[in-house]
Parts: structure tokens; sequence; C-alpha cells
């Protein structure tokens, strides 16, 4: 088995500095570290328990199959604040039947970011007889 110490999803966007606004400003990601000089320099931010590298450049949109998944305390805060920094909600606050509250948005190269909050009487929070 390979011992992983450490992981992060990297995004190659079509527009870095678009992109490094976006995660950066309007989701307000914290910054891990910082690298390289230029249009291109690479900006890591934390995910809860992972990392977001933004780095390089593509010529062409990620994959649809792509996307963040990302826990909040509140998903109703996270959509106020989201809306009020002009981040486009592609559908508020759902409860979807699996029980999970989900609000969707997408980056500016449209990968689907998925905000989650794990109500309180959920299974992944609570497991009866446990």
């Amino acid at each position: 088995m390979v011992h992983v110490l450490s992981s992060r999803t990297l995004l190659r966007p079509t527009d870095p500095e678009r992109s490094r606004a976006f995660y950066g400003e309007q989701l307000g990601l914290a910054v891990y570290r910082e690298f390289g000089t230029g249009p291109e320099r690479g900006v890591v931010y934390f995910l809860g328990g992972g990392f977001l590298e933004v780095s390089g450049r593509s010529e062409t949109p990620p994959d649809p199959a792509v996307r963040l998944w990302l826990q909040v305390p509140d998903v109703a805060a996270a959509h106020d604040e989201l809306r009020a920094r002009g981040v486009e909600i592609v559908r508020p606050p759902v409860r979807e039947p699996w029980g999970l509250l989900e609000m969707w948005v997408a980056d500016p190269d449209g990968t689907p970011i998925v905000l989650v909050e794990v109500p309180a009487d959920h299974p992944i929070r609570y497991r009866p007889g446990i």
C-alpha cells in the first residue's frame, strides 16, 4: 500500500488570474502557499482536509466529470455570503433525497462546485445504536 502524506486537487484554468480571484476572493478560500511568478503563478488553497491548487493554464475548460465537493457548517449562510460576493448561484440550497443540504455554484471555467451541509440527524453524523 502507498503511504499518502498529503493530497490536493489540481486545476489548470483557462484564465488563471480570473480563477485565482474566484477561489481566493469570491469563495474566500484561505491560501496555503503560493509559488512561481507572473500571470501563471500557482496558488494552493486550503479545502478543509485537503488542498486545491490553481496553477498553469489550459486551452480548454476542465472535464465536466470533475467537480468539487465542499462541506460547510451552514449552507444557507454560505449561500448568502457567496451571493453577496457576486458568485453566481447555479442552484440554491435544497435538501436532497439522501438527506444532505446542497447548493451548487461553478468556477469561471464551469467546474461544478457542490457546497454541502450535513444535518445533525444525518447518518454521516449520527449512527443510532453505536
